[in-house]
């Protein structure tokens, strides 16, 4: 379908809902992946009639009504829910898909830059935003040729503008087949990856180490405590690929600040079930950049998340303070 050109956002749990799902909407999510929307869409319809509000339930509805070429209806699903929780940048997102499956590209445009003013690190809507500029791009190009068959230079850049969107382009490095979608789409979950692919080897990190004040006084201990660190970081990143509660919970200090003021308790207990719930989960982190300070080290890097249920780019700040000879992560964004 035209629309899969576009990443459509396939969050089964969405941010800031952490809660645990009905079974009714754990059975619906089951027959989406297992290539069965109609009778997933059964089964929420009959979840919705007595949980009118519930947003993981009209977000999985809206889902299932693109899978089911209902575009109209899908896009009103991803509208009232946008509507009735502007914080959530999915929805945005997944009406920006719908709108440019039927041409509406200025729509689309406006539906993204609204995801990215609700959520600037929300990796998803930049990418199709340059999809959409991209294709906006071209389509003004179509009509420069249709009006001046000579002018070359519209030629020449509708050439670089299409490559996009062809089997060639971009498309196809970054699924491995022509036309489908970047990420997750408007088909169900993909199946989980051969084991060989699957591996949980250690995530290949780019390091970019931002040198600081300290540097200059004394390399060696700062080259010390920036590969330290470095370690740190990806043997975290290795634990969480491997699933590993334990050992992932072992690298946040006693002192973490946990997110919105959760309780620890309730916050490892919400990690635990994120770390065990997909069928497999690979973490990779890259161009670290790490800052030292007099108490605290500082260090930023981008990071690739990819499970059987969700794949998302983000751009990650983790605080690591040295205690007892090990850092521990303090604070994280």
């Amino acid at each position: 379908m035209a629309m899969n050109r576009f990443t459509l956002a396939l969050l089964l749990l969405l941010p800031g809902l952490s809660y645990a799902a009905p079974a009714t909407l754990q059975e619906a999510s089951q027959l989406f992946r297992q290539g069965q929307p109609a009778l997933a869409l059964d089964k929420i319809n009959s979840y919705l009639a007595g949980n009118a509000k519930d947003a993981q339930g009209r977000f999985l509805k809206g889902l299932l009504l693109a899978e089911l070429n209902r575009t109209q209806e899908a896009i009103k699903t991803f509208s009232d829910l946008s509507d009735d929780y502007p914080e959530l940048p999915e929805p945005y997102n997944n009406l920006a898909v719908l709108y440019a499956s039927q041409g509406q590209y200025e729509r689309a445009k406006n539906s993204l830059e609204r995801a990215i003013r609700t959520h600037p690190s929300y990796a998803t809507a930049h990418e199709n935003l340059g999809d959409i500029y991209a294709k906006m791009a071209s389509v003004a190009y179509d009509k420069a040729l249709q009006l001046d068959k000579s002018n070359t230079s519209a030629q020449m850049k509708l050439a670089l503008v299409k490559d996009i969107f062809t089997p060639a382009g971009l498309d196809k490095t970054r699924s491995g087949k022509p036309g489908s979608a970047k990420s997750a789409s408007l088909s169900p979950p993909p199946a989980p990856l051969p084991a060989a692919t699957t591996a949980h080897t250690q995530p290949e990190a780019a390091k970019t180490v931002a040198p600081t004040a300290s540097d200059t006084k004394s390399n060696k201990p700062a080259a010390d405590t920036h590969a330290n660190v470095e370690k740190t970081v990806l043997d975290w990143a290795m634990a969480w690929s491997k699933q590993d509660v334990p050992a992932y919970l072992a690298f946040y200090a006693a002192n973490f600040e946990v997110p919105a003021g959760m309780p620890r308790k309730d916050w490892e207990a919400q990690r635990q079930q994120r770390l065990s719930k997909p069928q497999h989960i690979r973490v990779e982190v890259s161009n670290l950049v790490v800052t030292t300070g007099d108490k605290q080290t500082t260090v930023t890097f981008a990071q690739r998340y990819e499970s059987n249920l969700l794949k998302s780019r983000t751009q990650k700040t983790l605080v690591l303070e040295e205690q007892g000879g090990q850092w521990k992560i303090v604070r994280e964004k």
